[in-house]
């Protein structure tokens, strides 16, 4: 999604439409992956023409980078629990809820297979790169505003959205325990104390 453009929130007839299209490509990516199902199944799949689908996004790989973005959109919650150690657990578990959600891993499916297709592709994983680190910084400012130690937003990446990302795309998601063990880790990082030893 290109600088300063916004995901579209029609409404009425028009909303349901988009529902049930973005729903359509989650499923169908989910059961068969990327590339692998055509616009006229979409549409087959939502309930409409495939001709409202064509003239609205024009190609499936335009629609699906609309999906992307529209579900960082929608599942971008921001916690502010008063200290920098609960934000980051909320945020955490938060995120692990989305990515094991009923669309989560379909749309990080989506989002990887994008990245190495064409503009479209590109602009989506940029926006969700875009989204998450405004998100993390925004999250490390008001903590440095209370006089807390924060780590820089890169090893939240590392410490956190990375193992979390990886470990569900290859099937074996991290533990609630594990991921508030990545939230000390990180946090000690910061600290200079050395960190706890990493989950198995």
């Amino acid at each position: 999604m290109a600088e300063g453009e916004k995901v579209r929130r029609p409404g009425g007839r028009s909303a349901r439409v988009q529902a049930a299209v973005h729903a359509a490509v989650t499923e169908l990516v989910a059961e068969r992956g990327y590339g692998n199902f055509t616009i006229a199944e979409v549409a087959a799949r939502a309930g409409v023409a495939d001709t409202s689908v064509y003239r609205r996004w024009g190609d499936l790989e335009t629609l699906s980078a609309e999906v992307v973005s529209s579900w960082l959109t929608t599942h971008a919650s921001m916690p502010d629990t008063g200290s920098l150690e609960g934000d980051l657990q909320a945020y955490a578990a938060g995120v692990a809820d989305d990515i094991l959600g009923p669309q989560g891993l379909a749309v990080l499916r989506l989002l990887i297979a994008l990245s190495s297709g064409g503009e479209p592709g590109l602009r989506a994983r940029d926006a969700f790169v875009a989204g998450r680190r405004i998100q993390l910084q925004e999250m490390l400012d008001r903590a440095a505003a209370r006089g807390e130690q924060v780590p820089p937003g890169l090893s939240v990446v590392d410490f956190i959205l990375a193992p979390l990302y990886i470990r569900v795309l290859f099937g074996m998601p991290l533990p609630a325990a594990d991921v508030r063990t990545q939230v000390a880790r990180l946090l000690a990082d910061a600290q200079g104390k050395g960190a706890p030893s990493s989950p198995g």
